[in-house]
């Protein structure tokens, strides 16, 4: 378990294309997933651009190193007037997991979607991720939803 750490969180710049290309590919590691490189490079557009229906990202840093990373979107829900927030991919390098990145990372999305008046914020798990699991258990509420996805 590494020591807590001052972790900051600001939005990601394009000055930040490699560090996020190295995190990014780590996270897509994990859940062995391989991307082309135009899915990066769309995606990267897409983070920084302004577009509201376009994703936001956020960068975790200790010590001026960008050391996690998150991808969140805004979008309508069918049963509430507001939109909500969905958080697609949070990471934090496994070298300072356990220094409080990945509840830094969440916690900013929190703020984001309280300053966009978002009533709820929400995102998905692998089940086999159980050190994120119990983060997850602390900051957020287990949903009973299962997931289905076209054949």
């Amino acid at each position: 378990m590494v020591e807590k750490a001052k972790v900051t969180v600001r939005p990601l710049r394009l000055s930040d294309e490699a560090e996020w290309r190295r995190l990014w590919t780590g996270y897509l590691d994990y859940y062995e997933t391989k991307l082309p490189e135009d899915i990066y490079q769309s995606s990267f557009s897409r983070l920084i651009g302004d577009d509201p229906q376009d994703f936001n990202g956020l960068i975790a840093e200790i010590d001026d190193a960008p050391v996690g990373l998150a991808h969140y979107l805004f979008h309508r829900h069918g049963w509430k007037t507001q939109n909500v927030c969905y958080l697609q991919d949070l990471y934090a390098d496994p070298a300072v997991r356990g220094a409080g990145v990945g509840r830094a990372l969440i916690e900013a999305v929190y703020t984001k979607a309280d300053a966009a008046d978002a009533p709820s914020v929400y995102w998905l798990t692998q089940d086999f991720n159980q050190t994120a699991r119990k983060l997850y258990d602390r900051v957020g509420e287990l949903t009973p939803f299962v997931k289905y996805q076209r054949s």
